[in-house]
């Protein structure tokens, strides 16, 4: 039931440190940098507790996801695992659908960057940011996946960095009362302004939606298996730092600053860490901070180059896409693939002209769709497979998940449970609408691919062929 998308063609030139700094920029994205603001306003102290909540869960879905990963070695993305446990027609919807997440991903970081310009241009257009961006990080995706990963490296060094140096000097300030928000700054601004649950907490699990959001991009680490350099120790180390970095990054972070300065100021539209700093007072503070979410949006945007690249080329190996996707260029890139995503990325220049003031909501509700999808088909993989493994029927993994399926089954309900708070929330329900056209659109695209003979897997000497060699 599986076709394995040849390795042969990709250049492995992931090394230790670039998967290591990816999964961890991974875990920093603008769904912290600024969506973060709408959700502090709508939960208040809470949102922390509802950031934590959402980490535990997406710890459980990673090493679900670790262990088919390394039960056998994968040489396409996780599609290839929802292939072969569930059926080439969930994988067939699985993968498009992950191609889609990083496309509108992709829209939401053009336009959160746009955002950012303006905080410095603010006569700039946003449309024309974005589109400027659009074009730059397509040519860096087009020349070699190196290049790729030193970009992302750097990218996700610059975010490390900076939300370090934040709670450093959120601490600071907090301990030693220096900077304009010091007479204020104090620990019990987490209870004080209405309590930690200021809303209630029915408004505080509405956020919900909008915080797994921010930990979309977790999973690029089993889109970048097949192309780094020793995934048995790199992928492991990678996944159980996970709890490390939310802790820290996402907790520690929102503790700091909302200790710092009070939930009411913060709102949506805005990151609330360049708010936050510049109630600080620090000179420039505010606009080095605009700088690291700027990097944050772009680097994002990169991963959802990257991704959706291979993604198309791994359906297209196995038969279930246009066959031009396989090909690679001189530099072993997928191309062809990575070309067609900008395109559809492009609309989110669009979204920008026509309706910039709701164009981050709409694109975040519509990928926090996709990845609840890719998440639910990945736990469910996982479950099968830990059945088959009890039956005796597949060799175990080297990285086997805590308490079997136990976990995965929990996250499964906490997945639903969120897709209820979507359907349910006013906004977050045009990405119901969009996936309802997408789902008929999969399924026309499946019974075309039947009524062709199937879904039959491109022959491994042909995927693994550069697209200059047959030339």
């Amino acid at each position: 039931m599986t076709s394995a998308a040849p390795e042969e063609g990709y250049e492995r030139g992931l090394g230790s440190r670039q998967v290591q700094m990816i999964a961890i920029g991974g875990a920093i994205g603008v769904g912290l940098f600024m969506g973060a603001g709408a959700n502090i306003a709508k939960a208040g102290p809470s949102i922390i507790l509802m950031y934590a909540l959402a980490g535990v869960i997406v710890f459980f879905i990673m090493r679900a996801l670790g262990e088919l990963l390394l039960y056998r070695r994968s040489t396409g993305s996780f599609a290839e695992y929802i292939r072969e446990f569930l059926g080439p027609f969930f994988g067939y919807v699985t993968g498009w659908t992950y191609w889609l997440l990083w496309v509108v991903t992709g829209m939401a970081e053009l336009t959160a960057a746009a955002i950012y310009i303006n905080f410095w241009f603010p006569s700039i257009p946003q449309w024309v940011s974005a589109l400027v961006f659009l074009v730059v990080l397509f040519g860096v995706n087009l020349i070699s996946v190196k290049v790729f990963g030193e970009v992302e490296f750097w990218f996700s060094m610059v975010k490390v960095t900076a939300i370090i140096g934040m709670i450093v000097i959120g601490l600071g300030v907090l301990t030693l009362g220096f900077s304009d928000a010091g007479d204020t700054a104090a620990a019990s601004n987490l209870w004080s302004h209405g309590g930690f649950f200021p809303n209630g907490i029915g408004d505080s699990l509405m956020t919900l939606q909008g915080v797994m959001f921010a930990y979309i991009a977790v999973e690029l680490v089993g889109v970048t298996a097949s192309e780094s350099e020793d995934p048995e120790k790199t992928l492991p180390k990678a996944i159980n730092t996970l709890p490390w970095r939310i802790i820290i990054f996402y907790v520690g972070a929102l503790v700091v600053l909302l200790a710092v300065v009070k939930w009411t100021e913060f709102s949506a539209g805005e990151s609330p860490f360049v708010h936050g700093f510049s109630k600080i007072g620090i000179p420039l503070a505010a606009g080095i901070v605009n700088f690291v979410v700027l990097t944050a949006a772009l680097s994002s945007c990169n991963s959802g180059m990257y991704s959706t690249g291979r993604m198309l080329r791994d359906l297209a190996t196995s038969g279930e896409g246009p066959r031009i996707f396989a090909r690679l260029n001189l530099r072993k890139s997928p191309a062809i693939g990575i070309t067609f995503s900008v395109l559809f990325m492009a609309i989110g220049v669009v979204l920008n002209y026509v309706v910039p003031e709701k164009a981050f909501t709409y694109v975040t509700s519509v990928s926090t769709a996709c990845g609840i999808w890719t998440w639910l088909m990945i736990l469910f993989a996982h479950i099968r497979y830990r059945r088959a493994f009890r039956a005796g029927r597949l060799p175990a993994s080297s990285f086997p998940a805590p308490g079997g399926s136990v976990f995965s089954w929990v996250a499964v309900v906490f997945l639903l449970f969120v897709t209820c708070l979507v359907a349910y929330d006013k906004d977050g329900r045009v990405s119901l609408y969009v996936g309802a056209g997408w789902a008929v659109c999969l399924v026309i695209g499946w019974y075309v691919l039947k009524a062709r003979g199937g879904a039959q897997p491109l022959d491994q000497s042909e995927a693994a062929e550069p697209e200059y060699a047959r030339k």
